[in-house]
């Protein structure tokens, strides 16, 4: 008897082995970060078209700004009720129930004593240095993607203009703020996608953390107070991920998971959530998409800058720090690439948002 319980020890401890060896190969394999480059890249863009970008964007600054505009856009879209209006959750009473019916991305099912913990450390944070709508002023939010489209467009000063900057998860600045400028409100990102140095000198931004697995939450935990993350909780991330943030505890904000929900299954249409061995069905949105969900809560207006997969040019740069060639999206199994295309095509073609880049449909393109 005592064997067998060995022996069936020993198969647990091999069969988990294999179980996250495989996991972190398939992650792996996701281009979500890519091979980075601390230098920028020899990158042409004509005069010309480079000219016509940025009078576009000067067009969208000084126009007339349509309060709540694009949050109006999204409610025709979802359901007549149950809509999210919390973008970030703090601990200021019981959460509800409903939070907790799936898991995440989308909930907080099973993970309910975590997120517990986890609220106390932020229920002292400054709620009133909040991005968005604190003022009776229109605001313009821009959702700042990480896409090749951005290079040599010299948009950075145009970019840092708008209220509400949103950055996604490790997109550099530095030697690359002339196109995507310095000011960050918001870096939005999930622990491995995360700067594994901070890269943000805005005083004033906020760490969204968004939760996709449990050990996120521990990892969030540790970062708010200044901890090394355990041993045993690096093993459940694909990638190496940061030690620390330098953001004193009232900069952290922890996403309302039914952010994620609400742009999966309302706005993308995607099926609910279900159970497999092996990651999702292809029903997780991107941070990208998310992040203009999020941005909908907070601003009035929401444009979008360095967005847009254009497939048929493999050999394009999928990033505006690497290296990697849009082939690389072929590899990913996460994301339903198309079906965010065709939302974010409809939504700039009806005027619910900008894009600012034309990556997505570009509307001040010569026909």
């Amino acid at each position: 008897m005592r064997l067998s319980l060995r022996w069936a020890a020993h198969r647990y401890v091999f069969v988990v082995g294999v179980v996250l060896g495989l996991l972190g190969l398939v992650m792996v394999s996701l281009p979500l970060n890519g091979t980075r480059t601390t230098k920028p890249l020899n990158w042409h863009v004509s005069p010309a078209h480079k000219k016509l970008v940025q009078e576009h964007v000067l067009r969208v600054l000084e126009g007339r700004c349509r309060p709540g505009s694009t949050r109006q856009s999204l409610l025709a879209r979802l359901p007549a009720s149950g809509s999210v209006d919390q973008p970030f959750l703090w601990k200021d009473g019981p959460l509800p129930d409903h939070l907790f019916r799936d898991p995440p991305p989308f909930g907080f099912r099973g993970v309910r004593a975590k997120v517990d913990d986890l609220l106390k450390l932020l229920e002292h944070s400054d709620v009133a240095h909040q991005p968005g709508k604190t003022s009776a002023k229109c605001q313009r939010c821009v959702v700042v993607g990480n896409g090749g489209i951005l290079r040599g467009l010299e948009l950075g000063p145009l970019i840092d203009r708008f209220d509400t900057i949103i950055r996604l998860n490790s997109g550099p600045l530095g030697a690359f703020s002339v196109d995507v400028g310095n000011r960050t409100s918001i870096r939005m990102s999930y622990p491995e996608g995360t700067p594994l140095h901070w890269i943000d000198t805005d005083p004033h931004t906020l760490f969204v953390a968004v939760v996709y697995k449990s050990v996120d939450i521990s990892w969030i935990s540790a970062m708010i107070n200044k901890l090394a993350v355990s041993l045993w909780d690096r093993l459940f991330f694909w990638q190496k991920v940061p030690q620390q943030i330098p953001l004193e505890p009232r900069r952290f904000r922890l996403l309302n998971p039914h952010v994620i929900r609400e742009t999966a299954l309302d706005l993308l249409r995607y099926p609910p959530p279900r159970p497999r061995l092996f990651g999702w069905d292809k029903n997780v949105p991107t941070l990208g998409v998310s992040a203009l969900n999020l941005a909908s809560l907070l601003c009035d207006e929401v444009s979008l800058a360095g967005f847009g997969y254009n497939l048929s040019q493999q050999g394009a740069l999928l990033h505006y720090y690497d290296h990697l060639p849009m082939s690389a999206m072929l590899r990913q199994k996460m994301h339903n690439v198309d079906r965010e295309t065709e939302l974010l095509q409809n939504l700039v073609r009806e005027g619910s948002v900008t894009d600012l880049t034309g990556g997505v449909h570009c509307s001040f393109c010569p026909s």
